[in-house]
């Protein structure tokens, strides 16, 4: 989906909205005031919720590494074949 250009920051939004289990949209990472409110924002604090976007889904992304790798099962010893 395109966004139209004369918005100076364009939104973030990737047609994704549903909420996870923190209240942040799984697709944009903003919370409901700032999906609300970004028409009303200014530039500069369009830009600031951005940033804070991507740190939402950098520490999701690290969060689900840990958790993957907390529920591996440890490597099973090789059995000789000879």
């Amino acid at each position: 989906m395109e966004q139209l250009e004369f918005f100076q920051v364009p939104s973030p939004c990737v047609g994704v909205c549903s909420l996870d289990d923190k209240g942040y949209c799984r697709g944009c990472m903003r919370k409901r005031e700032e999906r609300f409110r970004w028409l009303e924002m200014t530039a500069a604090e369009q830009l600031h919720v951005i940033k804070l976007c991507q740190q939402r889904y950098r520490r999701k992304m690290a969060a689900g590494k840990q958790a993957a790798q907390s529920h591996e099962e440890p490597d099973s010893p090789q059995q000789e074949l000879f």
